[in-house]
């Protein structure tokens, strides 16, 4: 078993990671129900909390049926961040995650993100300050350092520890690479195998198979996983992961019928959510993944994608359901 906090969790579990612009409670939906087992909020700005910017506190919704879920935050200036966790603490979220990890430009000029890898000492005092501001699980996520020649993910993860996060997620990149290259697993794993380490390791980047999975488990050794981008428009990979530590084998793919249906429902939770038009445009992201490798495909994906009203979308899926029913997509 592994824990966070006093939250129980499986035997190496599958969490979502936080995405900008995906992970919201639609997907998290999806994706609780195909068998992740831990779902992170997008990442939101501290300052845009303390200014009750519309976008920023619309990102504190959680559904009861998320939980276990984490609401994560970014920000670099102490009072900010404070300040923050009391307002996230009134949604009642079962675990605060920190953002040391986003290497977007946006936010790392402001120092926040993976801009706070620049200064360690920093980035543990604000922890340690969150940490003792509040009562529930603080996390944190974060990269292997700024750059190649600044790793120090061994002695940065036991600081954060020291001063009482209960789980790191590591993204096996530096922020130099952003999101090019190979994740390097091996600094993850050094962070595990330090002795005195005790909280929970999960480690993140390239799982885009259940072999991966398997991989991150049982070579390196860590304590679970973090999935981002595999995940998009394909909220089984979490259930096929787990069908493939159980029995060894690949589960047969969603058949048309069920992906039609889950981007139908995928749709439809969005609308009534954020409304008809954020819906409608904030869903596009995924369909190209419900509807991967679908041969002659282009017309209606452009439809699916172009459409300035759900009912555009809802007539493409019948469509495809019509004309693609039958799609092996073994």
């Amino acid at each position: 078993m592994v824990k966070i906090g006093n939250i129980e969790l499986p035997d190496f579990p599958l969490l979502l990671a936080p995405m900008e612009d995906v992970s919201d409670p639609p997907f998290r939906t999806l994706c609780k129900e195909n068998g992740a087992d831990v779902v992170f909020t997008e990442f939101i700005s501290s300052e845009g909390l303390i200014r009750d910017a519309a976008k920023s506190t619309m990102k504190l919704d959680i559904y009861e049926t998320e939980r276990p879920v984490g609401i994560q935050i970014f920000g670099a200036n102490l009072e900010s961040m404070l300040q923050s966790v009391e307002i996230v603490e009134r949604t009642r979220p079962d675990i605060i995650d920190i953002n040391f990890g986003c290497p977007v430009k946006k936010v790392v000029s402001k120092g926040a993100g993976a801009g706070i890898l620049k200064d360690i000492d920093l980035m543990v005092s604000l922890t340690e300050a969150m940490v003792k501001h509040t009562s529930l699980p603080i996390t944190v996520k974060t990269r292997l350092g700024w750059d190649d020649d600044s790793i120090k993910i061994v002695e940065v993860a036991e600081r954060l520890q020291d001063v009482g996060i209960k789980a790191i997620s590591i993204h096996g990149r530096t922020r130099a690479q952003m999101y090019k290259g190979s994740a390097n697993w091996d600094h993850i794993a050094a962070v595990k195998n330090n002795p005195r380490m005790h909280i929970p390791v999960f480690g993140n980047g390239d799982v885009t198979t259940p072999e991966l999975a398997m991989k991150m488990r049982d070579e390196y050794g860590l304590d679970g996983c973090m999935v981002g981008r595999a995940s998009i428009g394909y909220p089984w990979f979490f259930r096929e992961v787990k069908h493939f530590f159980e029995h060894g084998t690949h589960m047969a793919k969603p058949t048309m019928a069920e992906r039609v249906e889950i981007a139908r429902r995928h749709l439809q939770l969005a609308i009534d959510w954020k409304g008809e038009k954020l819906g409608v445009f904030e869903t596009r992201r995924h369909y190209t993944n419900y509807f991967k490798g679908i041969p002659d495909f282009k017309e209606h994906r452009m439809k699916m994608v172009t459409s300035d009203d759900s009912r555009g979308v809802f007539e493409a899926f019948e469509e495809v359901l019509e004309k693609f029913g039958d799609y092996n997509f073994a």
